[in-house]
């Protein structure tokens, strides 16, 4: 077995991965032509040609275009069922989705049927591969306040599957602090806490986030390499941080792969694990996530299964769970080191 077929056969778990980001492109030209939609594309590559960025920004404005496209809560299920076949692909056996609802709330999508419709897609994938995932809500940071309570009001009423809040979007404009009160509101209601942070701003947004919000994870986390009593701090407390390598360079975070931190911060012994982010939207899957940092900041077969481990203690599940989770890891571990 070659070191590249090792690492897509190691078991994985993907705990950084939005629902409408791993939207197919397949999918989405389907989903404009059932619904007769108005939109500039004819052909898959089209869309494909369309999901190439410049910098975050660009990116920004592409997610927020297709969020325009889906105007049925059904078509989350299709979403969701698609985005676990390809997670079950890479052989990750347990996802936490974010699923962004105040984006869709606002084009008059209904809460409840979404969330209806992704535990389908769910349920579906659990069958068909027996794949588990939780959801994971992201309130929006460039919303108010008031419209974050909002969400937590529709996630007590229909909290299935939902396992933690988190605020992703446009870092710069919406810190962290205005969602405190959100936040202790989701302790309160059994919520994990993430945030995004330390993605397009500075290590602040990351302080900020531990201290207004009281995370147990950080998205992103790459501009604490700028803070070193930051970096510290992380490794103190434990606090994960899901990176994402390939969307950092798709959106020019970093200028190549091998400058990204997640070299040095495992080094030091930061809590880190990594994910695919938007898959679709940056040509990449949680086994070429890997691929690349093997290649590019010489990760061995060893330390990439350990980030493995990290997921697993890192994710949002009961500790039966995540000693069993650890135990077929193992398992397939040592088969893939006999094999090799």
């Amino acid at each position: 077995m070659n070191i590249n077929d090792a690492i897509r056969a190691l078991p994985k778990v993907e705990l950084h991965v939005h629902t409408l980001g791993s939207l197919q492109p397949s999918t989405l030209l389907s989903i404009i032509r059932e619904d007769g939609l108005d939109a500039p594309y004819e052909t898959v590559e089209d869309i494909t040609r369309r999901f190439r960025y410049s910098d975050f920004a660009h990116f920004i404005e592409v997610y927020m275009e297709i969020i325009g496209y889906i105007t049925n809560e059904k078509h989350f299920e299709r979403i969701t069922y698609d985005m676990l076949k390809k997670c079950a692909e890479c052989n990750t056996h347990y996802v936490e989705a974010s699923f962004s609802p105040r984006d869709h709330l606002q084009h008059n999508l209904d809460f409840s049927r979404m969330v209806k419709a992704i535990n389908r897609g769910i349920n579906r994938a659990r069958t068909s591969f027996g794949i588990e995932s939780n959801i994971r809500i992201d309130l929006v940071r460039s919303s108010t306040q008031d419209e974050a309570m909002e969400v937590l009001d529709l996630i007590e009423e229909n909290p299935q599957n939902i396992v933690s809040v988190d605020i992703g979007g446009n870092e710069p404009l919406f810190p962290p602090r205005p969602f405190a009160e959100a936040y202790k509101r989701a302790y309160g209601m059994g919520l994990h806490l993430v945030a995004h942070a330390g993605e397009a701003a500075g290590p602040k947004s990351i302080w900020d986030a531990i201290k207004y919000l009281d995370v147990e994870r950080i998205g992103h986390g790459v501009t604490a390499r700028e803070d070193p009593k930051l970096l510290n701090y992380l490794k103190e407390k434990q606090i994960g941080i899901e990176m994402n390598p390939v969307s950092n360079l798709r959106t020019g975070v970093v200028k190549s792969i091998r400058e990204h931190p997640i070299r040095e911060f495992y080094d030091r012994g930061l809590l880190v694990t990594v994910g695919s982010d938007d898959p679709s939207l940056f040509h990449t899957d949680l086994n070429n996530e890997y691929i690349q940092i093997h290649k590019h900041l010489d990760f061995s077969i060893q330390e990439l299964f350990q980030i493995s481990l990290n997921g697993v203690g890192m994710a949002f599940i009961d500790e039966s769970r995540k000693n069993a989770l650890t135990d077929i890891f193992n398992h397939e571990y040592n088969w893939i080191m006999e094999a090799g």
